[in-house]
């Protein structure tokens, strides 16, 4: 039992290890530019270990964008309104349109990288992965857990203000237009003021416009 719990907080070690590594050289490399063999050698794991965990260069950029949203998923599952439970639908709404846009905002080199855009790649299986880092080769987009989970709230949140709607396409125009290029080159350039704004002022524009 103790060599059990031994390797496993050994893998764990190395899990939060890597994925720290491949968050510092996304501080300075562009998700594209950076290797399996950066990232090991930042981690100090052998190359191995990094495949093991994660099976491929895009099962760990997939991990890290998926552990990146489980805060704004614990924000809206369980945290203080306005993004968790107890304010008003359109409120939560508002901020959670916002919130997204800054996770988008941050990890604008993940996303072109993952199957936010339909092209990951398999990845091994590993016991202790989590199932974030398991994707299947040419996935839809709204297969992606993230993107799911995403999807599921807004669509809610607009449903239940606006029944007479069709509250998931919305949702999937909403956020489709995150992960467009002419969107991700003003978060590149300008941050997320302008695409918050506009987005924010076409989800206002379908909640008050008359039934």
């Amino acid at each position: 039992m103790s060599e059990a719990r031994n390797e496993r907080a050994d893998a764990a070690r190395n899990r939060r290890a890597i994925l720290s590594a491949t968050e510092k050289l996304l501080a300075t490399h562009r998700a594209a530019d950076i290797s399996i063999e950066q990232v090991a050698a930042e981690a100090a794991v052998a190359k191995g270990t990094v495949f093991h965990r994660f099976g491929s260069r895009t099962g760990l950029m997939t991990a890290l964008m998926i552990e990146r949203a489980q805060a704004l998923t614990a924000a809206v599952t369980s945290g203080p309104p306005p993004l968790g439970p107890g304010a008003p639908d359109r409120t939560r709404l508002l901020a959670f349109l916002d919130a997204v846009i800054e996770v988008v905002g941050r990890n604008k080199s993940l996303l072109a990288e993952l199957a936010f855009s339909g092209t990951a790649e398999p990845v091994a299986a590993d016991r202790g992965a989590a199932a974030g880092e398991r994707t299947a080769k040419g996935g839809r987009l709204d297969d992606h857990p993230v993107y799911r989970f995403w999807h599921s709230h807004i669509s809610t949140l607009i449903a239940a203000q606006r029944a007479d709607v069709d509250a998931e396409m919305i949702a999937h125009v909403l956020l489709g237009a995150l992960h467009s290029e002419p969107i991700l080159a003003c978060l590149a350039a300008d941050g997320p003021a302008r695409p918050a704004a506009a987005v924010g002022a076409l989800a206002r524009a379908i909640l008050d416009s008359p039934s």
